[in-house]
């Protein structure tokens, strides 16, 4: 079995679906699989050995002046190899932060529109690249905003299309309306064209369900799996960490620098626990120009609630940042606004044998758990500093509960939220898709 994985660059920006995608491909080589990862539009940027092709395909240039400026639909391929280069790919992934999904309405709905497209030309050199070169037997597109792309290629190639659900219900519902109507219609329309649709969770599994139009039972649920290298072999003393720095608490998160990951929610239940508890905050996580705002607005807010010295803002970090601000903290916290569609950090939190808490959304409730004598963290209220106090309270004033916690997500993270456990759902999730495809 060939699996083409095809996953959409960010360009130099971390993010979870370049995480995931990254981490899939090589898992699924650990094991033997006959797997290839192959970027869209940009380059991919991960913090682990990046598995991924040196070409790119729907060369991001290209898509975008085929989009906009019509003369390009028709200009021959020779000269548009040009203006796939990695360099100006790598350039143009710089720009794009600074764009909006409001912006973004017309090239999603052309690209959604697949072979019959303004981007058709590209479309047909991808079919190419598959037929003649790769031979897959199933094609895996990292999110549905690709799924213009699965017709053509079926027809082509008799692969199986499988597909991600990455949290896109959040660019989607930022689109403009009339746009926003034209995905929604393409996507249910689209997905006839998929036998599979996975999903890290089964919550956000079914909330794209009905988005999509398809049956519960076409959509998997396999979680992420994090590479336990470079974390603790055994489980952290968290007591005698903290005991280490005289009682001083450090708590930690790790998201894009959004509204979205309630970093401002954070700040604010820190500041009411620094009113009796000596604490720091650290937190690091991707940037975009376009969210730079928000982040500036964190900072100021940190600043009025007197945690000006009390909280660390380290930016986009590579994996020995990452695996530091972990071995660095003694819980760790996530209190998304937006319901999680992965909840990646969590997961790598849970790796280092931490405590975590979460929003009682998304994802989180699947992680943590809700029964008290087994969960590994503690949910609250979305959007609500004074929930989050409560409970980065409680595990602030009994160690013996967080260290609990701490080792069990440590044991749950190497049995259920593994690299292996996450490679051998996804095959069978292509086994099933093939079936499928062949009948």
């Amino acid at each position: 079995m060939r699996i083409v994985h095809i996953t959409a660059g960010a360009g130099g920006r971390i993010c979870g679906s370049c995480l995931h995608d990254n981490a899939l491909v090589r898992a699924l080589r650990q094991r033997g699989r006959d797997a290839i990862l192959l970027p869209a539009y940009v380059p991919t940027t991960t913090d682990e050995e990046n598995v991924a092709e040196r070409r790119v395909v729907m060369g991001g240039v290209n898509i975008w002046l085929q989009e906009f400026v019509p003369f390009f639909r028709h200009t021959p391929w020779f000269l548009d190899r040009l203006l796939d280069g990695r360099r100006l790919l790598t350039w143009l992934a710089g720009q794009t932060a600074q764009t909006k999904p409001e912006d973004l309405g017309t090239i999603t709905v052309s690209a959604l529109e697949g072979e019959e497209g303004h981007q058709r030309k590209e479309v047909e050199k991808l079919v190419r690249l598959l037929r003649n070169d790769l031979q897959p037997d199933v094609v895996h597109l990292s999110n549905i905003l690709l799924l213009g792309l699965a017709r053509p290629i079926r027809a082509a190639t008799g692969a199986a299309i499988v597909s991600s659900l990455s949290g896109e219900d959040i660019f989607i519902g930022q689109l403009p309306p009339a746009h926003r109507a034209r995905v929604l219609g393409l996507l249910r329309e689209r997905s006839a064209d998929v036998e599979r649709f996975v999903a890290l969770n089964q919550a956000f599994a079914d909330q794209m369900a009905p988005v999509l139009g398809v049956a519960a039972e076409s959509i998997a649920v396999v979680p992420h799996g994090v590479d336990a290298s470079g974390f603790p072999a055994t489980p952290p003393d968290l007591v005698a960490r903290r005991r280490g720095r005289d009682g001083r608490l450090r708590i930690g998160s790790l998201a894009r620098a959004c509204p979205e990951k309630g970093l401002d929610v954070l700040i604010r239940a820190v500041a009411t626990l620094a009113a009796t508890h000596d604490v720091t905050l650290v937190a690091a996580g991707a940037e975009i120009e376009a969210e730079r705002p928000y982040l500036d607005r964190c900072k100021q807010l940190a600043a009025e609630l007197g945690l000006a010295d009390r909280f660390e803002w380290r930016g986009q970090v590579d994996r020995a940042g990452k695996l530091a601000l972990l071995t660095e903290v003694d819980l760790f916290a996530m209190p998304t606004t937006h319901p999680e569609a992965k909840g990646i950090p969590v997961l790598e939190a849970f790796t280092a044998g931490l405590p975590v808490v979460a929003s009682d959304h998304g994802a989180f409730p699947e992680y943590l758990g809700r029964d008290p004598a087994t969960r590994l963290g503690l949910l609250c209220t979305p959007g609500d500093p004074a929930a989050l106090h409560a409970a980065l309270l409680l595990l602030a004033d009994d160690s013996a509960l967080a260290a609990r916690m701490g080792r069990d997500a440590f044991t749950t993270a190497r049995e259920r939220f593994s690299p292996a456990a996450m490679a051998a759902g996804h095959e069978q999730v292509y086994a099933g898709a093939i079936a499928t495809r062949s009948r």
